[in-house]
């Protein structure tokens, strides 16, 4: 149980609550008490049910499956913690969606996420927590601290403790701007990289992948992307590794918001299975054969626990810790799969 500087409130918004209870359960705490009711006209209603006053308040609430609202209830719970006269508010986002929307590419387009950035600032928040953003440079459009977290420890991990790690082994980038990202995966294993070429010609969630570049003949496949909706972009890119003559295909992605067509695709393309983290609920996976989960609610939870102690967030990358919520993960992912 934690027992380090005052007591942790977490609380959680109305799709936070299943991530927010495995932070607790890890930390040894209870969950705060709040209410969240929506009115039949979409109208949210938000309440603190305890007393928080001079508290330090973290607050729990993913933004991907129905992210205008979920957005929208995040920023009431802000208000309803800062007019409660809580010490300090942080907003723990697993997943950002609006994240995607990170630069003014075309004429007469809304850059979202700084949109995002500027309403959670004006709302009262203090800091925000995160894990693997679409597009890093998001940080910089938040004027407080953001702490972001990376999936990549985890889901290596999950490959070799699953005995795929080895000299056939190849990372796959779905397309040159999640290269970067690859490159630090294939550094971590030890393996050398492809990258897919990829083409998206509209505002859709259809991408088509033109080309493989590298050498996957013959080899395993790791593809990893930060998340997937249609499914898309991972089964194009399964299909043309395997025209390249690539052997098994596996999958690693940060966030699962894979839809219900998402799932059907993947379940009937070449992967042997595809990894995910739960930053978001997928109940539609639950029946899935291909697609699998690890809890990053551990490292959420000692994250939580460094700022609550006003310790250096570096001390995430010690290596008895970063063992420790490996191993954390691994035993919540008994009860994920």
């Amino acid at each position: 149980m934690y027992t380090g500087a005052g007591i942790i409130k977490i609380y959680a918004g109305s799709t936070g609550r299943p991530f927010a209870q495995k932070m607790c359960a890890y930390l040894g705490t209870q969950l705060g008490d709040a209410t969240t009711i929506k009115f039949s006209e979409g109208n949210i209603f938000v309440r603190v049910n305890e007393s928080i006053r001079d508290k330090d308040v973290y607050i729990v609430q993913p933004i991907g499956r129905d992210p205008n609202t979920e957005f929208v209830e995040l920023l009431f719970w802000i208000d309803a913690f800062k007019r409660a006269s809580a010490n300090s508010v942080t907003a723990i986002i697993p997943y950002f969606s609006y994240a995607k929307g990170d630069k003014k590419d075309e004429p007469r387009v809304s850059i979202r996420a700084r949109v995002c950035a500027d309403c959670i600032e004006a709302v009262g928040a203090d800091r925000v927590i995160t894990m693997d953003l679409h597009a890093p440079q998001v940080q910089g459009f938040f004027k407080i601290p953001v702490d972001h977290l990376y999936a990549k420890s985890l889901l290596c991990e999950y490959v070799r403790r699953q005995g795929i790690l080895d000299e056939n082994l190849v990372v796959v980038s779905p397309d040159a701007g999640s290269a970067k990202r690859s490159r630090e995966y294939a550094v971590e294993l030890g393996c050398p990289v492809a990258i897919g070429d990829k083409a998206r010609y509209g505002h859709d969630e259809n991408a088509k992948v033109l080309e493989i570049i590298g050498d996957v003949e013959g080899k395993n496949c790791l593809v990893v992307d930060d998340f997937s909706i249609s499914g898309g972009t991972m089964v194009e890119v399964a299909e043309g590794l395997k025209k390249k003559g690539a052997n098994k295909i596996y999958g690693a992605l940060s966030h699962c918001v894979l839809s219900t067509k998402g799932i059907e695709r993947i379940e009937n393309c070449p992967y042997e299975f595809i990894v995910a983290t739960d930053t978001l609920e997928c109940p539609e996976a639950a029946g899935s054969s291909k697609i699998r989960f690890i809890s990053a609610a551990p490292m959420f939870a000692q994250a939580v626990k460094i700022i609550h102690d006003r310790a250096p967030m570096s001390t995430m990358f010690d290596h008895q810790v970063s063992r420790r919520l490996l191993d954390m993960s691994f035993m919540e992912q008994q009860t994920l799969l």
